[in-house]
């Protein structure tokens, strides 16, 4: 046979046939290689001749590499279900026990103990060497185009900022997942409280004494209650903080780092804290100035230096408003108003798992969280596996201010459970919280999502009393004017978080004492925030734990991009709540890539402009009269569809919903039959245990297009 020159193969008609029979059974062993690759063995040039046998030859060739690829290729696919099957199972191990000892379950299987073994057990996983010469190994293997690429890369990615070449280092890992496991449990164990005028000590948690402090007449107790805050910094610093310190610092610089923050905001955003804090350095210098104006007006509308004490700003600032605002605010209507709020903007689960733990009690971890014992992802079999999501707060029902606390954490923590549930990617991997997760893709979606709460439309619809009432535009108007002038304390708090971390893991280590990091959170309160905090930094419980320290640039971060996202939402669409865009925007833009773009990426592919703190900014610069104007006319808009609106019959968030109490499932979608049912189960509840009027139930009128 031989090659002419317009490249038509003339051979024996057998043979073709025989050829034909080869070819076709080698395509079907695998999809590696195109029909016009195949060919590209035979059509070398016009002049090049190739016998029958040498023609036989080189599909003999082509066999052979075909095999070779389809048996990488199974052996790729086996490397990743491996790795997403025992990484989800660890993953699962030990965020159940990060449960159970977080919410203080009774039960016998949870125990420091068991978080540290399951932790170490998980984070040895991730931190094995040949894992990841095996995943490089594959990478080198298989081509650009193959659909394990980018699974494999996040392998690589998350390998990376577990693996510790240095045994000390390993030992130093040991040894802080040891210390924060006991200093974890101590402080679960603390009595906290306050001294009150009369001499008596109160028992109170943390959220407890806030709540005070912001909304209690009785300038001497709210003393009191600042003053049983500060007990907390004086607690970790006596009971393993100050080693805890060392030993992660130790940890960062055997590895390479400069120091512990270094080290974790490197493995989380992919940039070094050099390059943080130019960022976070541009926002700090550029509301310094408006900072020091906000303080100076502060103290001479509301009576003179003593206002701007830590225990008296809070109030002083809106803790009327707070109390008048507090019936609009129903706790027990809470779970009912964000899921239709949530509904409205057309978001969904995925036929996710959910238990949320509201109450506060003693024992219970003092802070709100959100966590994924079951990570959602795809299957190798193309089936979908749900997310299982856990998360809490802390409310008091009969705390002035509960429910409008508790609905801001509903709206914020399932912000992140409708993001985690979301993620549609083909590992568990992609869609677990640590790192190489950003922290500020995590709560980017949770803020913006909480950030509806103080909208005037939202309230509109959302703010109704007992008795049915909407919230009155003059109190909404009462409250801009009240807060407005001075949002710039709570962007100024939020960033005193990591300008204190950063200072205390650039210390030397032999000045890391109990006393010197007291003295250093007081100096840089004072520097960044203007005065003493009422949230004592020392009191932050993000600091102690491995997960959430050197985490709360994640919030200053992600402020950023709500405020450049509500914005792009406010341009497009002209409004945010009740937008049926909204889910599903953020479900494709935010949500279903997971950790597999980078967090600056995201903002700028949905916005259409680099992250920066513009809007923000741009923001706390506008007057009070424009904030007013412009929230007047959502607010009356709102309430005249509303008027014209009938209440949503049915919610469904595509999920199974259980409200539980520690220990005690509260309400269950799956046995009351649907989430309005559920809800009305819960409001009965909260009723009937912290029933006011001789224990008379509470009844609640809706709204119409509620």
């Amino acid at each position: 046979a031989t090659v002419k020159e317009n490249h038509i193969i003339i051979v024996h008609k057998r043979e073709i046939k025989r050829m034909t029979m080869r070819f076709s059974f080698t395509v079907a062993l695998t999809q590696a290689f195109s029909l016009s690759t195949a060919f590209s063995f035979l059509f070398k040039s016009p002049s090049h001749k190739l016998s029958s046998r040498q023609v036989q030859s080189k599909f003999s060739l082509l066999s052979t590499s075909t095999n070779s690829a389809m048996t990488a290729s199974v052996n790729v696919s086996d490397f990743i279900d491996s790795t997403n099957t025992n990484y989800e199972r660890l993953h699962k191990a030990f965020e159940l026990q990060f449960w159970g000892t977080k919410m203080n379950l009774s039960g016998s299987q949870y125990s420091v103990d068991e978080l540290t073994r399951t932790k170490t057990e998980m984070e040895a996983f991730l931190a094995d060497e040949s894992k990841l010469a095996k995943t490089r190994e594959f990478l080198k293997a298989i081509p650009e185009e193959s659909p394990h690429l980018k699974t494999l890369k996040m392998f690589e990615r998350t390998f990376g900022c577990y693996i510790m070449e240095s045994e000390d280092a390993k030992a130093l890992r040991a040894e802080c997942t040891k210390i924060e496991g006991q200093l974890d449990n101590a402080r679960n164990t603390m009595t906290l409280g306050a001294t009150m005028p009369s001499g008596d000590f109160v028992e109170m948690t943390s959220v407890g004494l806030r709540n005070k402090i912001r909304v209690d007449p009785d300038e001497q107790v709210r003393k009191a209650c600042f003053e049983g805050l500060t007990k907390i910094g004086d607690f970790v610093c006596e009971n393993g903080f100050v080693g805890l310190v060392k030993a992660r610092n130790k940890m960062a610089k055997k590895l390479g780092y400069l120091d512990f923050y270094d080290y974790k905001v490197t493995n989380a955003e992919g940039f070094g804290k050099v390059a943080l804090f130019e960022i976070l350095d541009t926002l700090e210098k550029g509301t310094r100035p408006i900072m020091e104006n906000a303080r100076k007006i502060f103290a001479e509308e509301k009576g003179g230096p003593s206002a701007l004490e830590p225990w008296n700003q809070s109030f002083l600032m809106a803790g009327d408003v707070t109390r008048r605002m507090d019936p609009y605010f129903p706790f027990q209507k809470s779970v009912e108003q964000w899921g239709k709020s949530f509904a409205a903007m057309k978001i969904s689960y995925k036929g996710a798992n959910m238990d949320l733990d509201l109450l506060d009690r003693k024992g219970k971890y003092s802070n709100g969280f959100c966590h994924w014992p079951q990570p959602a992802w795809v299957k190798s079999d193309g089936s979908w596996q749900p997310s299982t999501t856990h998360f809490t707060s802390l409310a008091d029902p009969s705390a002035v201010g509960s429910g409008y606390t508790a609905l801001n954490t509903l709206m914020h923590e399932a912000g992140h459970a409708a993001h985690f549930s979301n993620i549609e990617m083909p590992s568990p991997l992609f869609a677990q919280e640590r790192s190489p997760t950003s922290v500020a893709y995590a709560e980017l979606q949770s803020m913006f999502l909480d950030s509806l709460v103080g909208d005037a439309d939202w309230m509109a619809k959302y703010a109704v009393s007992k008795e049915g009432e909407t919230i009155p535009w003059d109190l909404i108007a009462d409250k801009i004017k009240a807060t407005h002038p001075y949002e710039v304390f709570a962007l100024r708090g939020m960033i005193a978080v990591p300008y204190f971390e950063k200072a205390l893991y650039e210390m030397v280590e032999e000045d890391v004492t109990a006393d010197s990091i007291k003295t250093l959170a007081d100096r840089i309160e004072k520097d960044i925030q203007g005065g003493l905090s009422a949230r004592p930094l020392l009191s932050v419980p993000h600091i102690l734990s491995d997960e959430a320290s050197c985490y709360y640039h994640g919030y200053v971060l992600a402020e950023m991009g709500v405020h450049q996202t509500r914005e792009f939402f406010l341009k497009r669409y002209g409004y945010i709540a009740d937008n049926p865009n909204v889910g599903p925007t953020l479900t494709s833009a935010y949500w279903k890539p997971g950790n597999s773009e980078p967090f600056l990426s995201l903002v700028e592919n949905l916005t259409g402009a680099p992250l920066t703190g513009d809007a923000w900014v741009n923001e706390l610069k506008q007057s009070v009269d424009t904030v007013l104007k412009e929230e007047k006319v959502k607010y009356e808009a709102k309430v005249a569809e509303c008027a014209e609106t009938e209440a949503a019959q049915e919610i469904d968030l595509d999920m199974r919903i259980r409200i539980v109490d520690g220990d005690e499932v509260l309400a269950d979608t799956e046995m009351d039959g649907s989430f309005l049912a559920t809800c009305k189960t819960f409001e009965k509840y909260v009723e009937e245990r912290f029933a006011k009027n001789g224990g008379e139930l509470i009844g609640y009128k809706q709204q119409k297009c509620n």
